[in-house]
């Protein structure tokens, strides 16, 4: 086992891990952030997106000893005492939620994207969101939504309540 001291959604922690654990298995198994999910373990489906320092990252394939020294944030970081994050919003209105298994990566990616972009074209939207994979063929609404919290989005792509 080895001590990890990580910055997970504005809150410093120390968890106890094996050294081969990727991030995702850290933050599901030892810290119960169970919003990014645990798809093909081989960085092809998106499904365990997070955002170190910012920008995305595939936590499958991320050491969590990686992520030491940086700021993490998951899909449950970007809710703040306001409310839910705009593009969760969008998502909601636009119907992309559908099964909801790629909501978290797609939406973290996306908030990378606009934290960057604030108004990227729908080219730009999709080759941000290539890696994610969407199995229910919600690509249209996901886009729309995208696009509608853009409009109204304001916030970084790093934690928000820190």
């Amino acid at each position: 086992m080895r001590a990890y001291h990580l910055t997970v959604n504005g809150v410093r922690r120390r968890v106890a891990a094996p050294p081969h654990w990727t991030l995702l298995e850290v933050l599901r198994y030892e810290l119960g952030l169970t919003g990014s999910k645990q798809g093909c373990d081989k960085g092809d489906c998106g499904a365990c997106t997070v955002l170190l320092d910012g920008r995305p990252v595939l936590a499958c394939l991320t050491l969590a000893a990686c992520a030491e020294g940086k700021a993490i944030t998951t899909i449950e970081g970007l809710r703040t005492a306001e409310g839910p994050d705009p593009l969760q919003d969008a998502f909601d209105r636009t119907g992309a939620l559908q099964c909801g298994f790629c909501q978290p990566g797609m939406i973290l990616s996306a908030r990378a994207l606009l934290a960057e972009n604030p108004c990227p074209s729908r080219a730009q939207i999709r080759a941000a969101l290539a890696g994610n994979l969407c199995r229910c063929t919600g690509y249209t609404q996901i886009l729309q939504a995208v696009e509608e919290a853009q409009a109204e989005d304001s916030r970084p792509a790093t934690q928000a309540n820190s």
